[in-house]
């Protein structure tokens, strides 16, 4: 059902047609028989570099080949993957390969690399463990410094085995992202999940609307992803026609972060539901989706997938392995949070996995998700955590304090914005706050509207008190 390992993952469309197309990417095509070479060549190159089993391996790298490669030459070899996002400023990259313990990082100079691989000998790496630590997915937390989900190789390929399975996936899928692979979910979602379908990966290198339209065209893509800011994008550029995604039999977004009426909108135009789904990188990647040929409820986020027991436990959302039937006992949580011994044991009390989202599940099991305790503001399908942007901005020039949340906005979900307590006597200049921002964040992540205040509200425990704080910038 799910296969032993990620050197494995290749092995069913090998057996039955290895010259079927696997991957497209901007720079070629690959086959099955070609991917699963060029994989164990990267992997040898990995081996003859130094790189073994537990050793951590960075990519910060676009959506092509060399990124794919990487992941799956770490795999083979027993290493642990973390992608590094090349939109982030330079103190998010040093610390998540300062936190991780990068020892191998994959950049732009990339001719070391590509020299060892055409010189590496292959390897397979079917005899790695699918139970140790292989890929750390970074989120953020009440600290303000991102933390590291670690999943096992096993917990990576589980997702696609479920989707591919419940959705009727077989060799016709053509999976289009645009998103950037060096988020782990998007490892899990593209050559993990179509390898065990035996149909193509087509990863996007544009993620505008014109761009994304050209591939759907051009590579006849079935089933695509994108975030809520795209598909309102799409929905309004003149220059995109419906022929454009005629390809199209399944549009996936956000659940909650998508608006019911740009849900309309998109179906009205193109003729293709919006699937909704949620997800974490906690879980990892989706948890539940809408049916394929079933209904969407307003404001819901879909059914789970097979292998997850989804539960309301005080309001929580908490995740958890099916007792019975062919998927009984196949999840299992992630391993924990690297180097952070009390969030794991928080997060994964009970040997559940408890999201820190609110939410309930209608007597159909549609899952709705009510509220994020995180906080997390949803921006054009990108995370972004206050208390991460609330550490940079607070050491700003005549900031005293600050509260940073999400407004609603119809193009992106949300827009990040801030509140800012000015220091007795003076007046934050706002022109130098956001620079000091963009010098630390990026760009996506740095608040839009700033409102300077006296003072923000406070509770008994001196923390500050949020509700309300959205009304002021209605």
């Amino acid at each position: 059902m799910v296969p032993a390992n990620v050197g494995a993952v290749f092995e069913q469309a090998l057996a039955t047609d290895p010259g079927a197309e696997a991957l497209v990417t901007r720079s070629g095509r690959w086959t099955y028989e070609e991917l699963d070479d060029r994989c164990a060549r990267a992997a040898g190159a990995l081996r003859s570099l130094g790189v073994g089993a537990g050793d951590v391996v960075a990519a910060s790298l676009p959506n092509d080949l060399d990124v794919v490669l990487s992941f799956h030459a770490a795999m083979r070899v027993g290493a642990v993957w973390v992608g590094v996002n090349r939109n982030l400023a330079p103190p998010e990259k040093e610390y998540i390969l300062g936190d991780s313990g990068a020892s191998f990082v994959l950049g732009d100079d990339l001719d070391e690399w590509h020299a060892a691989c055409d010189a590496a000998d292959p390897v397979h790496g079917r005899d790695v463990d699918p139970f140790v630590p292989a890929g750390l997915a970074y989120t953020s937390g009440t600290t303000g410094r991102p933390k590291a989900a670690v999943h096992s190789q096993h917990n990576l390929l589980l997702p696609g085995a479920a989707l591919v399975a419940s959705r009727g996936y077989g060799p016709a899928l053509r999976k289009g992202d645009c998103f950037p692979l060096t988020i782990l979910n998007l490892q899990v979602l593209t050559t993990l999940l179509v390898a065990q379908a035996g149909g193509t990966s087509i990863l996007m290198d544009r993620i505008d609307a014109e761009g994304v339209a050209e591939w759907i065209r051009r590579e006849r893509v079935t089933t695509w992803n994108g975030p809520p800011a795209l598909l309102h994008s799409l929905v309004e550029h003149e220059a995109v026609s419906p022929d454009d995604l005629a390809s199209l039999d399944e549009v996936w977004t956000g659940g909650g972060d998508c608006p019911e009426s740009l849900r309309e909108r998109f179906q009205a135009r193109f003729g293709q539901q919006v699937h909704a789904t949620y997800g974490l990188s906690e879980a990892p990647t989706v948890v539940a989706i809408d049916p394929r040929d079933g209904e969407h409820r307003p404001g819901a986020s879909g059914l789970p997938l097979p292998h997850l027991d989804v539960r309301i436990v005080d309001d929580e959302i908490c995740v958890g392995p099916v007792a019975d039937g062919p998927w009984a006992g196949a999840y299992r949580t992630m391993l924990e949070y690297l180097g952070k011994p009390e969030a794991t044991a928080e997060t994964l009390a009970g040997g559940i996995l408890h999201t820190g989202d609110v939410g309930d599940l209608d007597d159909d099991g549609y899952l709705t998700v009510r509220d994020r305790k995180s906080l997390v503001v949803i921006r054009g399908g990108a995370n972004v955590y206050p208390a991460e942007v609330e550490r940079v901005l607070s050491t700003a020039p005549g900031v005293a304090a600050c509260a940073v949340l999400g407004i609603p906005d119809e193009r992106l979900g949300e827009r990040v914005v801030a509140v800012v307590e000015r220091r007795p006597g003076e007046e934050p200049d706002l022109d130098a706050v956001r620079e000091h921002c963009l010098a630390e964040l990026a760009k996506y992540k740095v608040p839009e509207r700033f409102l300077v205040v006296d003072r923000l509200a406070r509770n008994a425990m001196g923390k500050i008190e949020r509700s309300g704080l959205r009304d002021l910038f209605a």
